[in-house]
């Protein structure tokens, strides 16, 4: 008799997700649709890049294709990733209550429930221009290799980087005639937004992982994990200024992302490690940060 589906820790809209037929919550739980701060993550970098190529509005529904597309390929790589953790996932107090983990949904039924998502996120490949259905595609392979590297590396937080990023290479991609420097810098700049986030959000995980063996940057960085983050929002921060600066050599334009910098700066400031729920909130509040380098990147790319 398989487990109760029950709703993870760190899960959001409680009411939105008990809503659901009893059947289809199982479904909806493993695509992470009751956490859409993982969808509104993948999203924001290909927001960023249609903004700053200065065609926010002229092509407002790319965006929305974006989100669409963010919405069911996030929930098209947690359904893989829990496939290929349901071992580890058994091991872990947050996460043993997964559906394939704790056996609500059958290894198949999971199985055909990444193809229906992969099709909703073909549908939304079809809407953009060649050259971004190519780079779009070049990202599989990442994505694939993504649930290996925390066996492999203590850094997987950096592959997450190269996968979450992507849709700031695809936005770019779509945008013709764009010079391909500034696209690069700011991809760059959100690799190292994401090693940032998930850092903070690995802090929950730091014992468990301790005991299965899963390694995290969290647990790399050990009690070096504030200044460590404040490093990689550095990083982040200036990439994003010069990729700016590429497209508008002005101090103004720079200027644009004090916001994001006071915000991201408050996340180091008022870090605490060992607290599971301050880490938890921190990490859910990169959706804002992820709002105002779109504000940001907006204000640039219009005046271009």
């Amino acid at each position: 008799m398989s487990a109760a589906p029950e709703i993870v820790p760190d899960s959001e809209h409680r009411g939105l997700v008990g809503l659901l037929p009893s059947a289809w919550r199982p479904y909806a739980l493993l695509a992470r649709f009751d956490r859409p701060i993982g969808w509104w993550l993948l999203f924001w970098p290909g927001a960023w890049a249609v903004a700053l190529s200065g065609r926010a509005i002229e092509r407002w529904d790319l965006i929305g294709w974006f989100l669409l597309g963010s919405i069911a390929m996030r929930g098209a790589g947690c359904v893989y990733n829990d496939i290929v953790d349901r071992d580890l996932d058994r091991q872990v107090a947050r996460t043993r209550a997964r559906p394939v983990a704790s056996g609500a949904v059958s290894l198949k039924a999971a199985w055909a429930w990444l193809l229906a998502l992969c099709l909703v996120g073909f549908v939304v490949l079809v809407q953009l221009r060649p050259l971004a259905v190519v780079v779009a595609l070049a990202s599989l392979a990442l994505v694939a290799a993504y649930p290996f590297m925390k066996r492999i590396t203590w850094w997987p937080q950096a592959w997450l980087g190269l996968v979450f990023s992507w849709a700031a290479l695809v936005g770019w991609a779509s945008a013709p005639d764009a010079a391909r420097a500034p696209g690069l810098t700011l991809y760059a700049g959100c690799i190292f937004w994401v090693i940032g986030y998930d850092t903070i959000y690995a802090l929950q995980d730091v014992e468990d992982d301790a005991l299965v063996g899963v390694r995290s940057s969290a647990r790399r960085l050990g009690s070096r994990v504030r200044p460590g983050v404040a490093l990689f929002y550095l990083l982040a921060l200036a990439l994003w200024g010069a990729a700016f600066w590429q497209l508008r050599p002005d101090p103004l334009a720079i200027l644009a992302l004090a916001p994001a910098a006071i915000h991201l700066g408050w996340q180091v400031f008022t870090l605490v490690p060992a607290d599971g729920p301050n880490a938890l909130a921190r990490f859910r509040s990169n959706r804002f940060a992820g709002l105002l380098v779109f504000a940001a990147c907006f204000v640039v790319g219009q005046t271009l």
